[in-house]
Order: C-alpha cells, then structure tokens, then sequence
C-alpha cells in the first residue's frame, strides 16, 4: 500500500520565512478590498521593519583625505534682522574632522535608519561618529552588537546585565538574556545630518 496525498514531511514554507516573519493564512476577502488590505499589510510591514532594534545601515571609514578640510567659522549669532557682512565675524577656520573626531585611528562613521532613538536627536538618515577607543558607561550612547547584529541604543544595566534603552516610548527595551552574544562597539560621541 502507498502512501499518497497528505503533507510531505519539510514540504511547505518554513515558518516565519515569510516577509511578515510569522506563518500566514488564506483569508476570502471581496476583490474590491484586496488592494486596501494588501496596502495595510505593507505598511504594517513597514512599520515592523522600522521598529527592528538593529537601526545601522552602513559602516564608514575615517577618510584620510578629509583630514585636511577646513572651514570658517562664524562668531556672529544667526539673527532675524538684517543680515551682517560675514566676512567681520570669522573667528577662525575649523576643520569639521577635527571637531568631530578626537582619536582618528579608533573612530568611523556609521549610518542609521528608523526612529527608535529620536529623543536623543538621532534621526533616520544620520551620520553618527563612533569611538571605539572611549570605555563605555551607563547613560552612553553606544554601538553595540546583539547576536550579530548592530544598533544603537543608550547602555543601560540591571542587576540581570546590561540593555540598550531607545529614546523613543514606542520602542521596546532590549534585555540583553543569558546566552546571547553582546558587545560594545564603540561609543557614540557625535552626529552629522543633512538637509538638503
């Protein structure tokens, strides 16, 4: 006797391989709302995306070349009225490396995305400076690797260990368990943002 029909062992989706990270079903719905509802879907998926506590896109190396850029800086207030001729008011000329950076050989960029720590002023897009070389403290904001995966977060600690704590209310803490892999990167001593 054969054994026909029925479900294959392995056979299928593996769950949670799908883009929403969970197992899915078939739903009958009217064909006029399956537009609406597959916008919903993505923009739940979005919002998921968003909301993932590893928020680095990219890693940047310190360029050698722009070491040596300078530009002037201006000591005049910005004001309402009108404008004054700048030239009067250069203090000196700043190199916006040497600004930013304090320990070149420990210190790269990197790149964020979402919203998970813009009450610290951290927004999607920004340029943050890291220092690998600065010992992390509790209250720092950090470059850290949880299971692989980088992010940015305050270090925080309990008596359990350490978290990383989101300057934003709708993002959850991350407890760091026993049994994952955790590391400090770096520490984060500044930002860059463009506007246009």
């Amino acid at each position: 006797m054969t054994n026909r029909g029925g479900k294959r062992p392995g056979a299928g989706r593996k769950s949670g391989s799908t883009k929403y990270g969970e197992s899915t079903t078939t739903v009958r719905v009217p064909i006029s709302q399956k537009p609406v509802i597959h916008d919903f879907l993505e923009a739940l998926n979005a919002k998921r995306v968003q909301q993932e506590p590893h928020n680095v896109v990219e890693l940047l190396d310190l360029g050698p070349d722009d070491l040596h850029m300078s530009l002037p800086l201006y000591t005049t207030k910005v004001a309402a009225g009108f404008p004054a001729p700048v030239d009067d008011h250069v203090e000196k000329r700043m190199r916006p490396n040497q600004y930013l950076v304090e320990n070149e050989s420990a210190t790269f960029f990197v790149r964020v995305r979402g919203e998970s720590m813009i009450d610290a002023g951290i927004f999607d897009n920004d340029v943050l400076v890291v220092d690998r070389s600065r010992d992390p403290h509790v209250g720092d904001i950090v470059l850290a690797v949880v299971d692989g995966e980088f992010t940015v977060k305050t270090l925080g600690r309990t008596k359990q260990g350490p978290r990383l704590i989101p300057a934003n209310k709708d993002f959850p803490v991350i407890e760091i368990g026993e049994g994952q892999s955790f590391d400090v990167h770096g520490v984060v001593t500044g930002s860059m943002r463009k506007f246009k």
